[in-house]
C-alpha cells in the first residue's frame, strides 16, 4: 500500500522556470522627462535674453570694475560690516534677555516683554531709524543726573542712531528666535538641573542656552545676512555705508547705475562670505544631534576626486 504525499513547494521544479524554460531579461527602458528638457531649455533662453539685454544697455562696465576697489567704497564696506556686527551684537543680548523675561513666570517683566516685542516689529525699521534721528525734537538734552547729560544732538550722531535703529529692531526678532530655542528644550532637562540644586540662572547658562544653540543658529545666520542688507537704510540718517558709499561716487562721476552694481557685487560677496561661516556654525552646534555630520562641500570635493582617480587607475 502506498501512501500519498502532499507535495508542497519545496518539491516544486527547480530551474530558471516552472517548464524548464529560462526567465526573459527585463529590459528597463527610462521614463522620458520631456517636460524638464523644455523648463529647462526655456530658462536658459530667459537667461541668456538678460545677460544679452544688459550687455547691449547703457552701463559702462569699465567703471563697474575700476571703481570696485575704490577707497571710499572700501571705506563704505567696513562701516557695512561694522555696523551690521554691532547691532547683530546689541540684538543677541537683547533678544536673549527678553526671551528670558517672556518666558518669566513675572507678569510684569512678561508683559514689558511682549511690548517691546510688538512694537519693534509692528513698525518698520526704517522709521525707527527716523525717529531716533529726530529724537532731539522730543528730548533736548539727554539728562542721566549726576552720572551723564549732553544735547541729543551730539549724542545721537549717525553711527548712534544706526546701532540703535538696526540693534533695538533685531532684538526683537531674536528674542522671538531665543524663545523658540529655550522652549525647544525639554522640560526634564530643566527638572533635573534644579534637583541637583543648580539655580535658575545657572540652569540657563550651562544646560539650556547650549542645547537650544542648535535650534536658534540656523535662523539666527539668516537674520545676520538680512541685516547685512537692511544696514543700507541706515544711508538715511547719514551714516556713510557701502551703499551711501557707491551712491556719492555715482551722482558726483554719472555712474548712477554702475555705482548701483558695485554696491550689489559686495554685497553678495559679504553674504556669501557669512553664508559659510554660518554653515560652519550650525555644524559645530549640530555635534551633539546627529550620530554623524554630513561631509562638507570641500569633503564633497575630496572624496569625489579620489573616486574619480581611482577609476582611472583600474581602467
Amino acid at each position: 500500500m502506498t501512501d500519498k504525499i502532499d507535495k508542497g513547494p519545496a518539491d516544486a521544479p527547480v530551474g530558471p522556470g516552472a517548464s524548464g524554460v529560462p526567465y526573459e531579461a527585463i529590459k528597463a527602458i527610462p521614463v522620458r522627462h520631456v517636460g524638464r528638457w523644455i523648463s529647462a531649455v526655456v530658462v536658459v533662453a530667459l537667461l541668456g535674453w538678460l545677460v544679452y539685454a544688459f550687455s547691449q544697455g547703457n552701463i559702462i562696465w569699465a567703471t563697474v570694475w575700476d571703481k570696485l576697489f575704490d577707497t571710499s567704497v572700501l571705506e563704505g564696506l567696513g562701516n557695512t560690516i561694522i555696523i551690521s556686527v554691532a547691532s547683530m551684537a546689541l540684538g543677541l543680548v537683547l533678544g536673549v534677555v527678553f526671551a528670558v523675561m517672556r518666558l518669566s513666570k513675572n507678569p510684569v517683566t512678561g508683559a514689558v516683554a511682549w511690548l517691546y516685542i510688538w512694537f519693534f516689529r509692528g513698525t518698520p525699521v526704517y522709521v525707527q531709524l527716523l525717529v531716533w534721528f529726530n529724537l532731539s525734537l522730543i528730548f533736548e538734552f539727554i539728562n542721566l543726573g549726576p552720572i551723564y547729560k549732553n544735547e541729543t544732538v551730539d549724542v545721537m550722531t549717525p553711527f548712534m542712531v544706526a546701532l540703535l535703529g538696526l540693534g533695538l529692531n533685531e532684538g526683537a526678532y531674536m528674542a522671538e528666535i531665543v524663545r523658540a530655542g529655550i522652549q525647544s528644550v525639554d522640560e526634564g532637562q530643566t527638572e533635573a538641573a534644579h534637583a541637583i540644586g543648580m539655580s535658575q540662572t545657572k540652569t540657563m547658562r550651562r544646560i539650556v542656552l547650549p542645547q537650544a544653540m542648535r535650534v536658534i543658529v540656523p535662523p539666527t545666520g539668516n537674520e545676520f545676512i538680512n541685516l547685512l542688507k537692511t544696514s543700507s537704510l541706515v544711508s538715511a540718517v547719514q551714516y556713510t555705508e557701502l551703499l551711501r558709499a557707491s551712491s556719492n561716487i555715482g551722482s558726483t562721476a554719472g555712474a548712477v547705475m554702475e555705482m548701483l552694481f558695485v554696491a550689489s557685487i559686495w554685497y553678495l560677496a559679504l553674504t556669501s562670505v557669512f553664508s559659510v561661516g554660518q554653515y560652519y556654525l550650525e555644524r559645530y552646534f549640530a555635534r551633539g544631534s546627529l550620530r554623524s555630520l554630513p561631509p562638507t562641500p570641500w569633503q564633497r570635493v575630496r572624496t569625489n576626486l579620489t573616486m574619480f582617480k581611482r577609476s582611472e587607475v583600474s581602467g
